[in-house]
């Protein structure tokens, strides 16, 4: 039995908490979607087209700024559902466009970081944000820890996110590895098992709740 992400957090974890030299701006970034992220083809093969259509994104600065303006602290997330599995990188053909999406922005923003940290979101999602619905602001909570797999994601009464890392048991055809990357560009990115992921927000014309996947990143960004 191979549980590669079980080998490799630990590693990752270090290179986790050091931004690169030269960032304007860098951070935490955690991600769940409606379908196994790790997983053998066999599985995925049986989710193509049916699920991982819907996905939560979401980034907390730690430092710096976008467009001139201070983010330090501050946090989005980006909700988004597609027309089939959102899978990008994945080995098999797939065209979810139109992706419709939502973007939730820190309420502790004032106006000009409101709109640094919209901006933030669609240049770092430019492929998921072609088609915004709504802008919500809202209180957002959110915190990772790379050591235990620990992703902790509360938008409001919005959207929400939990994960664990993987174990041995989540393990079922002994061959799991990433089979679709993370949807945005980041760095040290390992994948963890979604304890929850919900949305219950508008914009969307759905919601959905969630639990009991392998369907997370934990993983940081530097632009």
């Amino acid at each position: 039995m191979t549980c590669k992400p079980l080998l490799l957090a630990g590693c990752l974890t270090i290179l986790a908490a050091t931004p690169g030299f030269g960032a304007e701006i860098s951070g935490e970034y955690l991600e769940a979607r409606s379908c196994d992220v790790w997983t053998g083809p066999c599985f995925a093969n049986g989710e193509i087209g049916l699920s991982g259509k819907e996905a939560v994104l979401a980034w907390k600065v730690d430092k710096g700024s976008w467009q001139g303006v201070e983010l330090k602290n501050l946090s989005a997330v980006l909700v988004i559902k597609g027309e089939d599995t959102l899978g990008f990188g994945g080995s098999f053909r797939i065209s979810p466009d139109p992706i419709e999406s939502v973007i939730l922005v820190d309420n502790k923003a004032n106006q000009q970081q409101r709109d640094a940290l919209i901006a933030f979101v669609k240049y770092s999602a430019k492929k998921l944000t072609q088609h915004v619905k709504r802008v919500e602001s809202t209180d957002i909570q959110f915190k990772n820890d790379h050591v235990e797999g620990v992703g902790v994601l509360k938008a409001g009464d919005l959207a929400e996110i939990e994960t664990r890392e993987l174990r041995h048991g989540d393990c079922i055809c002994t061959n799991e590895d990433i089979f679709y990357p993370p949807l945005t560009d980041v760095d040290n990115y390992h994948p963890a098992f979604t304890k929850q992921l919900k949305y219950t927000g508008k914009g969307l014309n759905q919601t959905w709740e969630l639990p009991g996947q392998r369907s997370a990143f934990l993983a940081t960004f530097e632009k």
